[in-house]
């Protein structure tokens, strides 16, 4: 798989869409709830053809903290995000996971 990205801003958008294309069950796109269930922040850091090589928590939620797996495994699930060889490093992304009520994400990035 490919990315057009020609910059971070477009890799984020193009990643956050292959989260929730991967993940239909427990994502979703409409609009978010206010207050959020959890907010996890993730710092994915990617090989050069896109494969997740690493991901850091940056920010656990205090309460609901098993959203915070939960978005690591959404992440594990897309495989690869597509080729950042053309980025420039350091070829990694933050991503928060805004958690409603039923445990269903939407990804910051797409809000």
């Amino acid at each position: 798989m490919t990315s057009n990205a020609r910059n971070w801003d477009e890799y984020r958008m193009h990643a956050a869409r292959r989260i929730v294309a991967s993940n239909p069950s427990i994502t979703h796109v409409g609009e978010v709830q206010q207050p959020s269930l959890a907010i996890p922040v993730l710092d994915i850091e990617l090989n050069s053809d896109g494969s997740v090589r690493h991901i850091g928590v940056m920010r656990e939620p205090s309460q609901a903290k098993d959203t915070t797996r939960i978005a690591i495994d959404a992440v594990r699930r897309v495989g690869s995000f597509g080729d950042v060889s053309r980025l420039p490093k350091p070829w990694r992304f933050t991503e928060s996971f805004l958690f409603n009520d039923d445990r269903r994400f939407k990804p910051r990035s797409l809000d």
